[in-house]
């Protein structure tokens, strides 16, 4: 048996941690806890609302974060700035494998537990997250009509019609590229920013230079970042279909949607498709 006293034991009513905080403490002034506490409110009786309003909420911070990180990442490389674009990814890297995780306490519900609270949420779905469509954005995966569906929130609607409008993140990469010296098509580099980003085989050329050079070259270290990026959201991707699938199988989505079928499609889209494509080209 351990007799020594725990550290909590040794506080005295003088310690200053022990001291009443005059209103909320400076933890929760600068985190706001309590607020996000509070965020928190389930419709039913159903034992895993909870944990699927929490998990659901956990993934719009990060998404806040992912998209904060890759702003920062691609107006870094609009400056020329590798190593600060590299930090921000870096970053995002860590963030997206949070992302990731952040199914785990859902990633088991059965068809008969969603149903115990699945119709609270009536036509709300994760389709609409607006923070979401930023990353879809930053990544290059543009929609004028995901954009119109936002109309109703001006806030909202203006925010994403200036993400619509600006160079994604592997836009400024391509970019950054083509005045690192490698052969990026004028096309690539003048193209609409507001049309969705499709392959390009004159991109894949200058990766090819790239993963054909130097093995320790900055810019191959730059390519396996994106590709780390671009994998782990995958990961997100697929597992959203498998846990929508174990939850509710084929069924239609809350939003109207075609539910499995309709995250399928949009898990096949690839992310900086180039950089898998010149995988089989070196």
């Amino acid at each position: 048996m351990n007799d020594r006293p725990s550290a909590l034991a040794d506080l005295s009513p003088d310690d200053q941690l022990t001291q009443p905080f005059h209103g909320a403490s400076p933890y929760d002034e600068y985190v706001r806890a309590s607020v996000l506490n509070s965020l928190q409110q389930p419709l039913t009786e159903a034992a895993d609302e909870m944990g699927f309003l929490v998990t659901t909420q956990v993934m719009e911070l990060w998404f806040t974060l992912i998209t904060h990180e890759w702003r920062a990442a691609r107006d870094a490389f609009a400056k020329d700035d590798l190593d600060a674009a590299t930090d921000a990814l870096v970053r995002s890297r860590r963030a997206v494998e949070a992302l990731v995780a952040s199914w785990t306490p859902v990633a088991a519900l059965t068809p008969h537990q969603f149903d115990g609270f699945r119709a609270a949420f009536g036509r709300a779905s994760g389709f609409q997250s607006a923070m979401y469509r930023h990353m879809e954005f930053l990544l290059g995966d543009k929609s004028p009509a995901l954009l119109r569906s936002h109309q109703g929130d001006p806030s909202v609607h203006e925010a994403l019609r200036v993400a619509y409008q600006e160079p994604s993140l592997y836009d400024e990469v391509l970019r950054f590229l083509h005045r690192r010296g490698l052969p990026v098509p004028e096309p690539v580099r003048e193209r609409d920013v507001t049309a969705p980003y499709e392959s390009d085989p004159g991109v894949v050329a200058a990766w090819r230079v790239v993963y054909a050079g130097p093995q320790h070259h900055p810019l191959l270290a730059l390519g396996e970042l994106l590709t780390d990026i671009a994998e782990r959201m995958l990961r997100w991707r697929f597992d959203h279909v498998l846990v929508v699938r174990r939850a509710m199988g084929t069924k239609t989505g809350s939003a109207g949607s075609s539910g499995v079928a309709w995250l399928e499609a949009r898990a096949k889209r690839p992310v900086f498709p180039e950089l898998w494509a010149v995988r089989g080209d070196v």
